[in-house]
């Protein structure tokens, strides 16, 4: 009988998970809420197999993850995840996830998945498999796309060819897999040509003399565009992606990448763009920045996926939904500060606080002198302190206070919540002094802080 931990924080996600692992899988299952009571299960008690969410109230899946495989810990993991995004399993396989297996709509056909993976990755373990990354995982993994995606090997042969790719081409998986020499190229270049994919470790100008903009590279994450031939003498334009996947010692093992055809909204100002350059003319329309039309109008498609999530979040209070919005902002422009900072609003909301945590300063780092970002990274640390009794958190909270108010010193929110800190810390007499000096700018009517006028926005 295979014994199993589970880790989520949804009390009903446990409990089915529980019923139906033990009465479908013959297993011995074992449940908890947090990667810090798995920890302590887990320094006692060993299992064949660990399901973990990917998002946790204290810390995310993958960083529970990355604790187990930093100790050693070669138990099989299968991260369960409601992301829905590709970063997810890019961050689940890096990070030497054995499966991941996607939340969805139908629990009775995941929950017979996730039985086949904790038996497969079980067996795995047993003939002496370890953490490598099977092909299989691989075509997982870009089946877990949204978008067209395929997958090479470190010799340019085609491991992965997901539906999209399918649909796009109407070259059949089983037709290209195992085939190199540019095979995943010619359905878009009409040749041999190199892929995004296979530029992940080339720098902009090798990028440039294969005819791609670069638009973005970002924690591993390339975007750029390129034109190619369409029918006759159309021309299309592609939106691309790129990321390597490496293994658990860092060992480069293979590249996803994605495929977007653009042409008939984004790629339309480029096309134009491209033929009056060709021409000697000046542009019509001069990009709003060095970056161009095409970047524009992704960004325009960012600040609409971002204002839906406004809508959803702060009109409607509807945080779980407005995410998945955020996190398409963030996929388009992973440096958007707005949409890190409202998509930790939403975490914060939920009780994912570590989590809140993380997209707070993740915006704070875009925007370091952004009074409102810093203060809900100051905030969160101060809640997360107080509430996990985390004397380093509230210090570190003071310390970003301190920051904003340099920046705004007639920000009296910011002086009076030092104060609570400081309280908290056993410091009275500092603390008295801050409550004076947010009273203070209050009484005297010099209290102001900038933050973003979200009715505007919306």
């Amino acid at each position: 009988m295979q014994s199993v931990l589970v880790v989520d924080d949804e009390p009903v996600m446990l409990n089915s998970a529980r019923t139906f692992l033990e009465r479908f899988g013959n297993m011995q299952v074992q449940c908890v809420q947090s990667a810090k009571e798995a920890l302590g299960t887990l320094s006692h008690d060993r299992f064949d197999a660990i399901v973990i969410d990917y998002s946790l109230p204290d810390i995310s899946g993958i960083e529970l993850l990355k604790i187990l495989r930093a100790k050693g810990d070669t138990t099989p993991v299968i991260i369960f995840t409601g992301v829905g995004r590709e970063h997810a399993a890019i961050e689940a396989l890096n990070n030497g996830a054995d499966f991941f297996l996607k939340k969805g709509e139908s629990p009775g056909s995941e929950f017979r998945e996730l039985v086949h993976m904790i038996n497969c990755a079980a067996e795995r373990r047993l003939v002496g498999g370890g953490l490598g990354l099977s092909e299989k995982l691989l075509e997982s993994a870009v089946d877990f796309f949204s978008e067209a995606a395929y997958a090479i090997d470190r010799n340019a042969r085609v491991i992965a060819w997901n539906r999209g790719m399918v649909a796009m081409t109407g070259i059949a998986a089983q037709d290209i897999l195992g085939k190199g020499n540019g095979a995943h190229a010619i359905p878009f270049f009409g040749k041999p040509h190199p892929m995004l994919a296979d530029l992940i470790f080339k720098d902009e100008s090798e990028l440039s003399r294969q005819n791609y903009n670069q638009i973005s590279r970002d924690d591993g994450l390339l975007c750029a565009w390129t034109v190619v031939k369409g029918e006759g003498e159309a021309k299309k334009v592609l939106w691309m992606k790129a990321m390597a996947l490496h293994d658990t010692k860092g060992a480069f093992i293979a590249a996803l990448g994605s495929v977007r055809d653009i042409t008939s909204d984004l790629g339309q100002d480029l096309l134009r763009q491209s033929r009056e350059a060709a021409a000697g003319l000046a542009p019509t329309a001069p990009p709003a920045n060095g970056k161009g039309q095409v970047l524009g109008k992704l960004m325009g498609r960012t600040k609409a996926s971002h204002r839906e999530g406004l809508y959803l979040s702060y009109r409607q209070g509807k945080y779980a939904e407005a995410i998945p919005h955020f996190d398409k902002a963030i996929e388009i422009d992973p440096a958007f500060a707005a949409a890190w900072h409202d998509r930790g609003v939403c975490l914060r909301e939920l009780g994912k606080d570590r989590e809140a945590l993380r997209s707070f300063t993740r915006a704070a780092e875009l925007a370091p002198t952004d009074e409102e970002f810093l203060y809900s990274v100051a905030d969160m640390l101060r809640r997360i302190g107080t509430l996990h009794d985390q004397r380093e958190s509230i210090e570190a909270a003071v310390t970003v206070l301190n920051h904003l108010v340099d920046i705004n010193p007639d920000h009296a929110e910011a002086w009076n919540t030092m104060g609570i800190c400081m309280k908290d810390l056993g410091n009275e007499v500092t603390a008295r002094q801050y409550f004076e000096r947010s009273a203070g700018i209050t009484r005297q009517n010099r209290a102001k802080k900038r933050v973003r006028n979200l009715d505007t926005l919306v």
